[in-house]
């Protein structure tokens, strides 16, 4: 077994005993292909995207079994499938055409005084705040000369102040011995607590087949979280603020399967349609940055004491003591 296959291996079995899984079960994970030359990164890119795909696929067999009164079944993945599923949004077409690239000319490395930022431009709103932080409008030339101007680390909290998206790029020693990078290696990959009341039961059926899934997610990880419970058979709603409207082409890429609507959570006749959902719901996934929802009456705690059936995930790429930053990080 080669360094790769090995810190596949790894990465899987890690990430399924973080989901609690049984680890006589990873016997049923039989990976195939061929990596080389896929994805090609300093850091497991790859295996970690195949890990990822593993443990879920496993944990919808065992849901699959359950349901079923069976025995789990063979999980066969292809490390070439998960990586042109990785890059799926370039792959994806609208009546036959191509979509336009999602990253805007803005959203990429900038060379500051004393190093690099990333900047995280293709959503209007986040292009506008960092403008305005930088005082210059969006050409390349005005762009250079005002992050120039800047030492990345003072940047990057101006722009989280602003609302805006960027990060200074750090060395792997640089991000191990930030109190970011330390707090993110003390965490489990997974925290879970049990309510104080049982979810809905399911009838027999395949995979996730009936189960009512509340999307409020954005950009990669929480789409395509939900985008996975659909293919195994969940009815997925995915929520939008009618003020902040989803990028077309990430659309086309991250809705696959799923229903979407917009909701105003600010307005009283959009409130109280969100408490029916969420009624009606088995599953809330909320991607925001942590605390956004929160005035909404979406933090978790709220959640559990309004609707005790309901199983609620949060994901966040950051955890204290960066809390209500979003969730991006850039490595060199």
């Amino acid at each position: 077994m080669g360094p790769a296959a090995q810190a596949t291996d790894e990465l899987i079995r890690r990430a399924w005993s973080a989901l609690g899984g049984e680890p006589e079960l990873l016997g049923l994970v039989e990976v195939t292909g061929d990596a080389r030359g896929l994805l090609p990164s300093l850091l497991p890119a790859l295996p970690a995207m195949v890990a990822a795909a593993a443990a879920s696929t496993l944990a919808a067999s065992v849901l699959d079994a359950t349901r079923r009164t069976a025995r789990p079944g063979p999980v066969l993945l292809d490390v070439e499938h998960v990586a042109l599923a990785a890059r799926s949004e370039r792959h994806v077409r609208g009546a036959g055409a191509p979509t336009a690239d999602l990253f805007t000319p803005l959203s990429r490395f900038w060379r500051t005084a004393d190093g690099w930022l990333r900047l995280h431009a293709n959503y209007t709103w986040h292009r506008d705040r960092a403008l305005a932080v930088l005082g210059c409008d969006g050409r390349i030339e005005a762009m250079e000369e005002a992050i120039s101007g800047w030492r990345a680390e003072e940047l990057e909290d101006a722009l989280a102040a602003a609302g805006a998206v960027g990060y200074a790029v750090r060395s792997p020693r640089q991000w191990r011995d930030h109190p970011q990078g330390r707090a993110l290696a003390a965490s489990p990959l997974v925290h879970s607590a049990a309510g104080q009341e049982s979810g809905r039961s399911f009838p027999d059926g395949a995979g996730a087949t009936g189960v009512r899934v509340l999307d409020l997610t954005r950009v990669i990880a929480g789409p395509v979280a939900t985008r996975t419970l659909a293919a195994w058979g969940a009815e997925v709603l995915r929520l939008d603020s009618p003020h902040l409207p989803e990028i077309p082409a990430q659309a086309l890429d991250m809705l696959s399967g799923k229903r979407s609507a917009t909701l105003d959570f600010s307005s009283p006749d959009g409130r109280t349609r969100l408490e029916e959902l969420l009624a009606e719901a088995d599953v809330l996934v909320q991607g925001y940055r942590p605390g956004a929802l929160a005035r909404h009456g979406l933090a978790p705690d709220a959640l559990a004491e309004r609707h005790p059936h309901l199983s609620v995930v949060t994901l966040s790429a950051w955890e204290r003591p960066d809390r209500g930053r979003h969730g991006a990080v850039s490595i060199r």
